[in-house]
């Protein structure tokens, strides 16, 4: 072959059938026969040919491209949920580009305005929102939003998270359980939904108990605020004697500055629990107490939902919560 780029004609030539044939073999979801398919693959494999993914969407609408938007990944769960979201999208034959929002919470602006230029067919934002008029562009172009692990009052996106309420809930009664005087709450940026859902259901099942929390600090999901938070909530004479933790990524700073800095023991002197259950809160050093976030199943609920979207199945926008499970370890106690 001369330096030109492989076509699908001269694939449909080499083995010896149309080329409408060798355009059904390439795109998902579509069938030739057994025989037909090895002959395709055989003559593609030889000739190097590859089939652009965007010309294809420039004539069928479809770019079978999803837009995968995290704003950091210093919390384990995140690369670990677009390691789970990339897998599931590549195995219902969608590709995925992944993009970094701005260092600014919550800001997604320019980033999402870039993916728009790809014709992207839907687009995941993780553990990030957007706004309304951003909102209202991706609907114009027919473009379905998917939340996840983030949640915001628009009915139009779709979103799946863990039932941050009730998880809140399983984290004070985990705590509950030791019959603490003196609890404290470590918590994230207060304009996540995470943050605001999680803290209203430890609140209220605190209040139901004739418990509450006596001190709180900001350690806005980031290890350095968190340790910095920490030493804040247990400078005075009267230290907590147990500490919730929005996530874990936060908790594990937590238990660095008890343990480290303060010399308190765990469970003994402060009982911790955190939020997400990452890979480290299992780990013999941490052996921390946590509600699990079942990131399968949010993961294939929502890939399952925005594939549905896009492919126009006519139903409302969803927002579907997961129910959490409580995973008690060594940092609390009975």
């Amino acid at each position: 072959m001369s330096g030109k780029p492989v076509t699908s004609v001269d694939v449909a030539r080499r083995a010896g059938v149309s080329q409408s044939a060798v355009s059904r073999f390439f795109t998902p979801g579509a069938s030739v026969s057994k025989k037909m398919a090895e002959k395709i693959k055989a003559a593609a494999d030889e000739l190097g040919y590859r089939p652009n993914v965007l010309a294809r969407a420039m004539i069928t609408g479809k770019s079978r491209i999803i837009g995968l938007v995290v704003y950091y990944l210093e919390n384990q769960f995140y690369p670990e949920a677009v390691e789970k979201l990339s897998i599931a999208l590549q195995e219902n034959g969608y590709h995925v580009l992944l993009f970094m929002a701005s260092t600014t919470v919550g800001d997604v602006e320019p980033v999402v305005q870039t993916i728009l230029d790809y014709r992207v067919d839907g687009i995941i934002l993780v553990s990030v929102s957007m706004s309304s008029t951003l909102a209202d562009r991706c609907r114009e172009r027919n473009i379905p939003v998917m939340l996840f692990n983030r949640d915001q009052p628009r009915e139009d996106l779709l979103a799946v998270t863990s039932d941050n309420v009730a998880g809140g809930r399983l984290a004070a009664e985990m705590l509950l359980k030791g019959n603490p005087q003196r609890i404290a709450h470590l918590a994230g940026f207060d304009g996540a939904s995470t943050q605001i859902d999680r803290e209203a259901g430890f609140t209220a099942a605190l209040a139901e108990a004739g418990k509450s929390v006596v001190a709180r600090a900001v350690g806005n999901f980031h290890y350095s605020d968190a340790a910095d938070a920490t030493r804040e909530l247990f400078e005075g004479d009267a230290p907590p004697d147990a500490l919730f933790v929005t996530d874990d990524h936060m908790a594990l700073a937590a238990l660095d500055v008890i343990r480290h800095e303060l010399g308190l023991r765990v469970p003994e002197d402060v009982a911790v629990v955190g939020f997400d259950d990452i890979p480290q809160a299992a780990w013999p050093s941490f052996n921390l107490s946590t509600v699990r976030q079942r990131l399968n199943v949010m993961v294939s609920t929502a890939v399952d939902e925005l594939i549905s979207a896009i492919e126009g199945e006519d139903r409302p926008a969803t927002k579907l919560r997961i129910m959490p499970v409580p995973i008690p370890r060594g940092t609390t106690r009975d």
